[in-house]
């Protein structure tokens, strides 16, 4: 099954250490062993844009869906044989020290 772990900021993690990101480690491991499918880093959310329609329109704002201090920092997506090895893996990326990881399923028709 297909996992999108949703790299987050998160103000209440401990400081965030560039010495203590060994997120090139990680990528170099899941990716070796075919989990990790593809991932990047996001543009800072002063580059977001929402769009949404109402009614016919089309209405744009500057910046993320929503107003919050956190926010989607980057995405992996991931193969497992299950949820509990999907934390797993989620739970060795720095950002879960630094931020928060969602871990979210694929949408699947089955």
């Amino acid at each position: 099954m297909r996992y999108v772990l949703f790299v987050c900021t998160d103000p209440s993690a401990e400081p965030y250490d560039p010495a203590q990101d060994n997120v090139e480690e990680w990528v170099s491991q899941y990716d070796s062993k075919g989990i990790r499918i593809m991932g990047d880093r996001l543009a800072n959310v002063d580059k977001a844009v929402t769009v949404r329609v109402r009614k016919g329109q089309r209405l744009i704002s500057d910046g993320p869906f929503a107003e919050t201090k956190e926010w989607i920092a980057g995405f992996d997506l991931i193969e497992c044989e299950s949820l509990d090895q999907a934390i797993e893996v989620a739970s060795r990326h720095p950002m879960a020290r630094f931020g928060r990881i969602e871990v979210r399923p694929l949408w699947t028709t089955d």
